[in-house]
């Protein structure tokens, strides 16, 4: 009810300003020799000469309506209003649009009431994964600034239409009305005309970025089912599924940017189009490195050398691959160290993978181990002992089955080489491990002395070395 009193307040003082200017174009029909009331039709052509007048018609044309019933309403003894009236009416307005900002503002008064009752138990704290932005207090704070600043703008707003509105009441500052009016109507016409022209060209943004919202839902569905290998498709693996949706995805935000570029507001000023070109060389100009990484990203996620999880050797250091992006590859050592290493750097190395030797078709890893032993101990009871030691070790297979290789005859020993096979790439170490202490516990068991004469006769330099007879 407050509400509907409130805009028939506003209708009329609006009223009562189109009315002053009739009233004021009347009175010059009268000066002119009219007989007292002007002819309607006679003072439409008389303003339709004036660009002026022109120009405040078509300003105030939303209030023709109301206009005309305030025109059967008011007597013809108002037409010659004096300026105590002027004056009173004024007053009245002023009194009014006071009443309207007091109104107003226990209105905002109200509403953040309600907002710091209300939104302190509906709000949750705004955060991004495990990183909190901004708590319900905060928020809150925000919002109450925000209702702050409404508040001071509707108050400036209605002041600024008090003042031509008091000053259309005078014949003196008629003219400072109509300026002061033209200032609030003509950039919200040039504005309200934009926007409706605007209208097409937004329908045509909202449907490109309807069906690439739609595209994207579609690629994600069968990327999630490539990777579930749900879906199959020959020679194409699981793991390439998410990196080529990324890929995917890039070029159709960008193909999407290229359509919608021309759509866009201020598309065509030169100012837009030089930020564009100034964006374009700093990133060309900065990005020669991430490029590169990018594209050997790329070439190694499609040459397949490791996945997540896989125990490779880089250079000097072997670990288990724990992050693939599309800049770097990061390996955890078995002493949790991680080490980064950028994708160019990679596609330039050799890349050793253990894991690709543990898959359920592969016969497995082979682990080694080398030891050195005299010759007067026969070969065979040493091949012997270090299969069995092999066999007792745990995560080693018995099928096929640990064997040795005597890899070289040096001058006082032999040396000896027991390769057992293995599917546990994780647990490399802990079975060297065990491999070495069966292998000491086997040597000890059987009496024998693993450790092997180092030693080199040296005769003084005249005494010739003993012959030996063929």
């Amino acid at each position: 009810m407050k509400n509907s009193r409130i805009l028939s307040l506003l209708l009329l003082t609006f009223c009562i300003l189109l009315y002053s200017c009739n009233s004021e174009h009347n009175k010059n029909d009268v000066s002119s020799g009219t007989g007292g009331v002007s002819n309607p039709d006679s003072q439409s052509q008389t303003a339709g000469n004036t660009p002026e007048a022109e120009e405040k018609d078509s300003a105030l044309e939303f209030l023709e309506e109301p206009a005309e019933k305030l025109e059967q309403i008011v007597t013809d003894e108002s037409l010659t209003m004096n300026f105590t009236m002027r004056l009173g009416i004024a007053l009245g307005i002023v009194l009014l649009q006071g009443l309207l900002i007091w109104l107003s503002w226990q209105g905002f008064k109200i509403l953040n009431k309600k907002i710091t009752a209300h939104l302190s138990q509906k709000l949750k704290p705004l955060s991004i994964k495990n990183l909190k932005i901004l708590n319900v207090k905060q928020i809150i704070n925000i919002i109450l600034f925000l209702a702050k600043i409404a508040k001071y703008i509707v108050t400036v707003f209605q002041l600024f239409i008090t003042l031509p509105i008091i000053f259309s009441l005078f014949p003196a500052t008629e003219n400072i009305a109509s300026t002061l009016f033209n200032y609030i109507l003509h950039p919200l016409k040039t504005i309200g005309r934009n926007v409706i022209g605007y209208i097409p060209k937004l329908i045509t943004i909202v449907i490109i970025l309807t069906i690439t919202r739609y595209a994207l839902r579609a690629l994600k569905f069968f990327t999630i089912q490539i990777a579930k290998e749900k879906l199959v498709i020959p020679g194409f693996y699981a793991d390439w599924a998410y990196p080529t949706f990324n890929i995917l995805r890039v070029l159709l935000y960008a193909f999407t940017i290229a359509i919608i570029y021309p759509y866009l507001p201020g598309s065509e000023s030169q100012i837009f189009q030089g930020i564009s070109v100034f964006i374009g060389i700093i990133f060309s100009l900065g990005s020669s490195s991430v490029i590169g990484n990018l594209m050997a990203g790329l070439v190694i996620t499609y040459m397949r050398p490791f996945k997540i999880g896989d125990r490779i050797r880089l250079q000097d250091n072997t670990g288990f691959v724990v992050e693939k992006s599309p800049f770097v590859i990061r390996i955890k050592t078995i002493k949790n160290e991680y080490i980064t290493y950028p994708n160019l750097t990679i596609l330039t190395s050799n890349i050793i993978n253990y894991n690709t030797s543990s898959d359920e078709d592969a016969e497995g890893l082979i682990l080694n181990a080398e030891i050195t032993f005299t010759y007067h101990t026969p070969w065979t009871q040493i091949h012997e002992i270090l299969i069995a030691a092999a066999l007792k070790t745990k995560n080693t297979l018995s099928k096929p089955k640990p064997f040795v290789l005597q890899t070289a005859l040096d001058d006082f020993y032999c040396r000896y080489q027991i390769n057992v096979y293995t599917k546990e790439v994780r647990k490399i170490a802990s079975v060297y491990s065990e491999l070495f202490q069966n292998i000491q516990d086997g040597f000890k068991e059987a009496g024998l002395d693993m450790t092997a004469p180092h030693y080199k006769i040296i005769l003084p330099p005249d005494v010739e070395p003993p012959q030996t007879s063929s």
